[in-house]
């Protein structure tokens, strides 16, 4: 157990140990491998591998889940949208987090406060969401949107590092 900055004990530590990497890295390759083929790659048993696994999903270290195709599944247009704001940009980011065509909400440094990806059906979905619930939100100075063309590499293995 840490310390937290305030003094308080933590029990979120975001290290990890050599073993939990490489559960992780197992589960990259493929996000359905069974704890018995994690196990047999790490060298732990099958219920070890359960914990740990249900450690890390706990504690928000990673997540399980099925990544799609936007263009076979119905969504015809992708874009990332740069926004400047005026103020405080923790609302407009939590705005933008819970609107369901945005999967991806970042804070950055540079030419544009926040950065938010969206997935649409078509066009008209997208000039939509821009002109009636983005531009509209408190703080919002203005926006830059650039239209995906072409998914050239999108990959979550990255690894542990």
């Amino acid at each position: 157990m840490r310390r937290a900055q305030n003094g308080t004990r933590s029990t979120a530590d975001p290290r990890l140990d050599d073993i939990s990497k490489a559960i992780i890295e197992v589960l990259q390759v493929d996000g359905r491998a069974s704890y018995a083929a994690i196990a047999k790659e790490v060298g732990l048993s099958e219920a070890a591998i359960r914990q740990r696994v249900q450690r890390l999903l706990d504690a928000g270290i990673m997540q399980i889940v099925a990544v799609t195709d936007p263009i076979q599944v119905g969504f015809r247009r992708q874009a990332m949208i740069g926004i400047r704001v005026s103020g405080d940009l923790g609302p407009v980011g939590d705005a933008l987090a819970e609107m369901p065509e945005v999967d991806y909400v970042v804070t950055t440094a540079g030419s544009f406060d926040i950065l938010a990806e969206v997935v649409c059906e078509d066009d008209e979905q997208l000039l939509d969401l821009l002109s009636s619930r983005i531009r509209q939100l408190d703080g919002v100075v203005s926006t830059e949107t650039f239209v995906y063309l072409k998914l050239n590499k999108q990959h979550y293995n990255w690894g542990t590092r």
